[in-house]
């Protein structure tokens, strides 16, 4: 077999398929979670905590150069510059919306193995005997009518 048709016959499997879809299904689905968790909760989280934004949240470890011209508050503009900073606010931001999508996944898993899940069903009635039990039964019954 070629190597074409061995690649061929890889990627016109159902589950190939079927993987590729859910990639690009899950890539369109992340940047929905991102819009949902930067515009949507973040900000509802930044009035709970009082005005905190999580966005801009970082532990200064450069030096800021002479030639800076932004603000030192400003992650974004530290960044710009090359100034080395741990921007832990961006992280809690992505570690809230993964969690999110994890936990949406998991809602939309729970939901397609129920639907999967076998429905209850009536028993089956029971199996007629077969003929050497309906003969054997013939003759227990024959015995017992003689005196």
């Amino acid at each position: 077999m070629s190597m074409v048709q061995e690649f061929k016959d890889f990627a016109v499997k159902g589950s190939v398929v079927d993987l590729a879809v859910g990639v690009i299904i899950g890539g369109a689905f992340s940047g929905i979670v991102t819009s949902l968790v930067k515009d949507l909760i973040m900000p509802v989280v930044g009035l709970v905590t009082g005005g905190l934004d999580f966005s801009n949240k970082f532990v200064l470890l450069g030096t800021i150069p002479p030639s800076f011209k932004g603000s030192p508050e400003s992650y974004a503009d530290l960044q710009k510059a090359g100034v080395a900073v741990l921007g832990y606010g961006s992280f809690i931001t992505v570690a809230i919306n993964f969690l999110i999508l994890a936990f949406i996944i998991f809602l939309m898993v729970k939901s397609i193995n129920k639907l999967r899940a076998p429905q209850a069903e009536a028993p089956a009635p029971p199996a007629a005997p077969s003929e050497d039990v309906l003969l054997l039964r013939e003759i227990r019954d024959s015995l017992r009518k003689q005196p």
